[in-house]
């Protein structure tokens, strides 16, 4: 048995191989993908730490962090989730330091294949990582930019035509038939060059960039994708168990369920096996 308190599971690609997952916990790391068909347990501990303070707290916000922390940190401000809105400019970002750091670098605007065809953004050290935690089984990137509002604009335009949301339980049932994104990319971007170019022209030269780039295939370790999505929650059942049966994007997927691990980031959990 293991206890510690568990934060998103890392993944690392493995050419012609299934995605390797690893789930922290405590100051230990478990490598998840041998227990894929085998029986495991989770079990919450009923104790939950803020991820920035340490501090013992009843619920967690923003996924691990106690109330005052949500409220005061940057990255748990409304414009990470709608960087359109990021108001760094006008001297109102609750951590500058931060900011400047995390927003103002390069970032990606990219399609993938998840639950259909979405467009999503990311920092540029967060590829594959971000395809791999939404669960995609293709992705491209479309475009470059200097900042994570420019990201934000880009993207915009691109959910006039398709989705920029995952529908978990769909990704989760099955593996959606591989498209042609690079095909995709420039259809897309040839219906909306007027809407690009009225970005484009709002800033600097150089700091919009098109890109083609080359289609990234994702493989998952799944035995079985399951027929009815059925969700666990420690909140609610400090228990999970069964036979793990898959993982995919952030979910652990047993032949009792699913649990979004990153949900639970913060929670001190025991893994029996």
């Amino acid at each position: 048995m293991l206890t510690g308190q568990i934060k998103k599971m890392r993944s690392e690609l493995n050419a012609d191989h299934p995605i390797n997952y690893y789930l922290p916990i405590g100051d230990e790391e478990v490598s998840l993908n041998q227990y894929i068909g085998k029986q495991l347990t989770l079990r919450f501990e009923q104790s939950i730490n803020c991820q920035n303070c340490g501090k013992k707290t009843k619920k967690s916000f923003s996924q691990g962090y106690c109330y005052p922390c949500m409220k005061k940190l940057a990255r748990c401000d409304m414009c990470i989730m709608k960087p359109e809105t990021c108001h760094f400019h006008e001297g109102t970002c609750r951590e500058p330091e931060w900011g400047q750091e995390n927003c103002f670098v390069p970032h990606y605007v990219y399609l993938s294949n998840t639950s259909g065809l979405k467009v999503g953004i990311t920092r540029h050290t967060q590829i594959p990582t971000r395809w791999v935690d939404q669960g995609a089984t293709q992705a491209t990137i479309i475009f470059k930019v200097s900042t994570r509002q420019q990201s934000g604009f880009v993207e915009m335009a691109f959910k006039d035509l398709i989705a920029d949301k995952t529908n978990w339980r769909t990704m989760l049932k099955e593996n959606q038939p591989d498209r042609d994104l690079v095909a995709e990319a420039s259809s897309l971007k040839e219906k909306l060059a007027e809407s690009m170019d009225s970005i484009i022209t709002n800033f600097s030269a150089n700091e919009i960039e098109s890109i083609t780039g080359e289609t990234v295939n994702l493989r998952y370790p799944i035995l079985e994708f399951p027929t009815k999505i059925k969700s666990h929650n420690f909140d609610k059942n400090p228990l999970v168990e069964g036979t793990l049966m898959g993982i995919k994007g952030q979910y652990l997927i047993f032949d009792t369920g699913v649990i979004n691990i990153r949900k639970f980031t913060a929670y001190q959990i025991s893994l029996m096996d």
